[in-house]
């Protein structure tokens, strides 16, 4: 006999929509190419003492890249720009993101918005903040507490 669960109608709906959410291409035309809402993934670690944030923007040319810091927010911005060799009624598939976009990053206090360097290899843009050394953190030990046995007695 199977478990009782709670009865959920709308439970094939449900299941429908979050892979709507995950898959909105799948549900596009052919020649539909998503422009508004292109925006490369972005990285960010501490490495020597210095910031590196790092975005994946394969297919943009450099000089269509614009990287600033203002009030201690650094913006990179730029656009991927579709080739129109190709009809819109031509393509079989398209799932390449185009257009305008824009990704902002608070800073961390004390980061030298002065020294900012940036640079572009095979795609990837990676800029480089030096932070103060009190800005710098600090691992943290992790205390673990041991689980108390409680023994069963056997009758």
């Amino acid at each position: 006999m199977g478990a009782l669960l709670p009865i959920r109608p709308f439970r094939e709906l449900e299941r429908m929509m979050k892979m709507w959410d995950r898959f909105p291409r799948l549900f596009t035309e052919a020649g539909e190419a998503a422009e508004e809402e292109f925006a490369p993934p972005l990285e960010s670690f501490v490495k020597d003492g210095t910031l590196v944030v790092r975005a994946d923007a394969p297919g943009i040319d450099p000089k269509d890249i614009e990287i600033s810091v203002l009030h201690n927010v650094l913006t990179v911005k730029g656009e991927r720009k579709s080739e129109k060799e190709v009809k819109k009624e031509d393509y079989l598939r398209r799932e390449i993101s185009y257009g305008s976009f824009e990704r902002q990053m608070s800073l961390p206090e004390g980061a030298a918005a002065d020294k900012v360097k940036a640079s572009f290899k095979n795609g990837v843009i990676e800029v480089t903040i030096p932070l103060a050394k009190e800005v710098l953190g600090r691992k943290i030990p992790l205390e673990v507490e041991a689980e108390k046995k409680v023994e069963v007695e056997k009758k």
